[in-house]
């Protein structure tokens, strides 16, 4: 597994290097040692309790979500499709506060994110059918959530498909500058 730094502070790529022959592919997906020596940090790939999984049709959008509090860190991959994923960095004081950047993650590369707490988190399936699956630092406390419409203006966040479905709290979710107004 190669780890990769991005334009975004303290958040990361995890690139899985399978194997592939005849029969398909074998590839370990995470390896808790060198997430925990790359972070300088024994111990720290233990925080994640949680996995989930989510199926989206395409041109679904699921976001922008984050986490008030303590936030929550969490590893991101796409065990199925392929999708656009981005993330805001919500940190005030972040040399990246403010600024976001996309991914594709899809079953062919098998690149995940490592999230750190204090960003929103959103994706668009880019195929017909994609599954996320998400490792979670701690339980889920829907208090705690926070939300900015997938299509606030002053993010612009260029979704690459046409948009199909749209949760009814997605679409609800607030803007950009009132979150901002709450930090």
């Amino acid at each position: 597994m190669r780890i990769e730094e991005t334009e975004l502070a303290d958040v990361l790529v995890l690139v899985p290097e399978p194997f592939r022959d005849e029969r398909g592919f074998f590839t370990r997906t995470f390896d808790a040692a060198e997430f925990d020596a790359h972070l300088g940090a024994p111990g720290a790939s233990a925080a994640f309790g949680q996995d989930s999984q989510s199926r989206s049709a395409g041109g679904v959008i699921r976001g922008m979500h984050g986490r008030s509090g303590r936030g929550e860190a969490k590893l991101v991959r796409c065990a199925r499709g392929a999708v656009h994923d981005v993330l805001v960095d919500l940190r005030r004081g972040s040399p990246t506060f403010g600024k976001q950047q996309a991914f594709r993650l899809d079953d062919e590369t098998f690149r995940h994110l490592y999230v750190p707490p204090g960003f929103l988190h959103g994706f668009q399936a880019l195929t017909d059918l994609a599954d996320v699956c998400y490792r979670i630092d701690r339980p889920h406390d829907p208090a705690e959530d926070l939300g900015v419409a997938y299509d606030d203006p002053d993010l612009a966040i260029a979704w690459p498909r046409p948009v199909t479905v749209v949760s009814a709290r997605d679409a609800a979710a607030g803007s950009w500058r009132r979150l901002l107004a709450t930090l």
